[in-house]
């Protein structure tokens, strides 16, 4: 097995490998522990670190622990965590090609553990449709569109692109982030699916381990976008009682407020929020918002997870994706991911533009 595919498993050439090898995974989960280990490193890493660990120095146990790692994400079978995996494998990836396309050693050793531009384009069929030019590249923008779906930021909606001929033009630097967004895809393709009671009984207790990282963790990506029809229902709830000027307890306000702030909402903009309580003090509510956020205080804190939120009676109006969630912000990150690019409107851009009507 080449070094070449332990470096990069997403690759047809690396499955290829693993099938010319007729590698039996219930016999790898079984008997070689190496593999199963850094397959279980693989997912924690992703889910700690948005990466997937040290590389193992033997290229068959990196290797073999891919497909590995794809069966414990699947017997986990959680969503945020799909989603967490792949971007981490995706991350990784990306870290990788990008170095190997900055080298211009021309001094390699026989077996390559290097990949070029030209192998990448290829291995997505994007030679076609993406083309150098003078001061970058320009791609198809029917293959624009998927790639860019999941990239969040302004510049990537087409309405920002100066789309010509059905062509989208991109910078070097953005062109990479697209196949990162390519390898993504690929390894979110498929997951989760039927594992095997021959190989999942073997993987039970690195299953349960993951469980119980997964349950303990912030699990929170960069989000800045505030949509309350998609919150999960504790935070619903706890809004809708701050709009009402109801008082609230100091674990709900702690909770609702640490919630905003991990979805980039500023102090000024929750301060705000507060403003219709009775007993509103404004100096009390920023130096408490401001603790929670981490700007007067060496910790940001992040919202409840579910378990705490129950502790505290604040957990109401489940559904059924609360069944399955573990924590508030992967109800949100979810519902974001799932929800359609309409449905996807900042409250903050609402309200600055009821405020700029009402100023005309």
């Amino acid at each position: 097995m080449q070094r070449l595919h332990a470096r990069y498993p997403f690759l047809e050439a690396a499955r290829d490998a693993v099938a010319t090898e007729a590698v039996n995974l219930a016999t790898v989960v079984e008997q070689d522990r190496a593999v199963v280990d850094r397959a279980r490193e693989r997912v924690v890493a992703a889910l700690e670190d948005g990466e997937t660990g040290d590389p193992h120095r033997d290229p068959r146990i990196e290797l073999l622990s891919y497909p590995v790692a794809r069966v414990l994400v699947s017997m986990v079978d959680e969503r945020i965590l799909v989603r967490k995996y792949a971007r981490a494998e995706a991350a990784t990836a990306y870290d990788r090609f990008t170095a190997d396309f900055e080298d211009t050693t021309e001094l390699k050793s026989v077996e390559s553990t290097g990949i070029d531009l030209e192998t990448v384009l290829s291995e997505f069929d994007l030679q076609a449709v993406v083309q150098e030019t003078t001061d970058g590249y320009r791609i198809d923008v029917g293959t624009y569109l998927p790639l860019a779906e999941d990239l969040w930021e302004d510049e990537w909606h087409l309405v920002n692109r100066a789309l010509a001929d059905g062509e989208v033009p991109i910078t070097e630097a953005e062109l990479l982030t697209l196949l990162q967004e390519a390898v993504r895809s690929r390894i979110e393709d498929g997951l989760p699916f039927d594992v095997p009671d021959v190989i999942g009984d073997a993987l039970e207790d690195d299953v349960a381990e993951i469980r119980e990282v997964l349950a303990d963790l912030e699990l929170t990506r960069e989000i800045d976008t505030v949509v309350p029809e998609l919150f999960p229902p504790c935070m619903k709830a706890l809004l809708d009682g701050i709009q009402k000027g109801e008082h609230l307890p100091h674990h709900s306000r702690f909770a609702i407020t640490a919630f905003l702030a991990s979805i980039g909402m500023e102090t000024d903009e929750i301060v705000d929020l507060y403003r219709v309580n009775s007993s509103f003090g404004e100096e009390m509510t920023r130096y408490q918002t401001d603790h929670i956020r981490g700007d007067s205080s060496p910790t940001e804190y992040s919202a409840p997870s579910c378990a705490t939120m129950q502790s505290y009676g604040d957990c109401v109006n489940k559904d059924d994706l609360c069944e399955r969630i573990p924590h508030p912000m992967a109800y949100y990150e979810e519902r974001i991911d799932d929800a359609d690019a309409d449905e996807v409107d900042d409250w903050r851009d609402e309200e600055g533009d009821s405020e700029q009507a009402s100023g005309d």
